[in-house]
């Protein structure tokens, strides 16, 4: 992509809180118009790196900058661009929801009345409710409805559907890619891997503080790894095939009960794997889509020997 169009830069961000906590050379790159994926679970790094690129935190070494201006001492002029949603709101409690939305207005200098009024239709908010008598679902929808009100080019979005329903998660989810087909820039960050997988066109994974891989979610869905399900005629087979030693497949699993073995196959090997199994008797086959789940999952398991995917960039720690 065109280095001009860079608008959110992470580089090389390292904050050490001590005893292995923090983030630690950390860098990202959100072009014009992409929604960037930012997947790990709680504690692995993903808010702390998300406060560093709103400016709220100094980085002890590298930098973080939104459309050219380094973020640390600069604020206020950023939340004047970019739609914010923190992880965890903190919405004063004597204020009722439209007190809350006016008040943000107010530091950001504009109103977009319009858009506000389509945002709370859509999210089916009252903003006549008290801040102190709104649920965790309703707070996370008034945080979401201020950090889109005034319709900014660049949304940075921590857990943004930590909170909602299921319905309104998939409300959300469709108001993303209106927002993406509408050109937004957005960085998410999320442990739900329905809404990056969903939403997100480059996605990185980080854990305890690190990113371990980074990649075109399009390349992971075409990626040349496949996972079958091979059920045999009787446990004999299926116990002398899961024994067998052959570069071409991985044993993931066996279920002896079920006379089942679960394995992960390279498109280059799939004739070697079939000519192989040729010699078992076999009752079914099932190929298991290889889903963002699986790939997650897999930095998080003891190494395995496929230790990534066609077009994937990645690093097992």
């Amino acid at each position: 992509m065109d280095q001009n169009n860079i608008i959110v830069s992470v580089d090389h961000l390292t904050k050490d809180y001590g005893y292995g906590r923090g983030v630690f050379d950390v860098s990202i790159q959100v072009h014009k118009g992409e929604c960037y994926g930012y997947l790990g679970p709680n504690g692995a790094g993903k808010s702390t790196t998300i406060r560093h690129i709103m400016g709220f935190s100094k980085p002890t070494i590298g930098s973080t900058k939104i459309f050219g201006i380094e973020t640390f001492g600069n604020t206020d002029k950023i939340l004047k661009q970019v739609g914010y949603l923190p992880g965890e709101p903190a919405i004063p409690a004597g204020l009722d929801g439209l007190g809350f939305l006016r008040m943000m207005q107010d530091m950001r200098g504009e109103r977009n009345e319009e858009r506000l009024q389509y945002l709370l239709k859509l999210f089916l908010l009252n903003p006549a409710v008290p801040v102190t008598s709104m649920s965790l679902g309703e707070k996370r929808k008034l945080a979401v409805v201020a950090a889109f009100m005034n319709d900014p080019e660049v949304l940075i979005l921590d857990e943004p559907t930590s909170g909602l329903d299921p319905v309104m998660q998939e409300v959300f989810i469709r108001f993303i890619l209106e927002e993406k087909k509408r050109g937004k820039t957005i960085l998410l960050s999320s442990h739900i891997f329905s809404e990056v997988d969903a939403t997100c066109d480059t996605i990185s994974i980080i854990k305890d503080g690190k990113h371990v891989s980074t990649f075109k979610a399009e390349d992971l869905k075409n990626g040349d790894i496949s996972t079958y399900i091979v059920r045999f005629e009787d446990v004999a087979n299926c116990e002398r095939f899961a024994a067998t030693k052959d570069p071409s497949f991985e044993v993931d699993s066996i279920n002896l009960q079920r006379k089942r073995v679960t394995l992960k196959v390279r498109r280059a090997s799939f004739k070697q794997f079939f000519n192989v199994l040729s010699a078992f008797r076999v009752i079914e086959i099932e190929e298991k889509p290889f889903t963002l789940q699986d790939y997650f999952m897999s930095f998080y398991k003891e190494e395995k020997s496929f230790a990534g995917l066609s077009g994937v960039e990645g690093n097992k720690k």
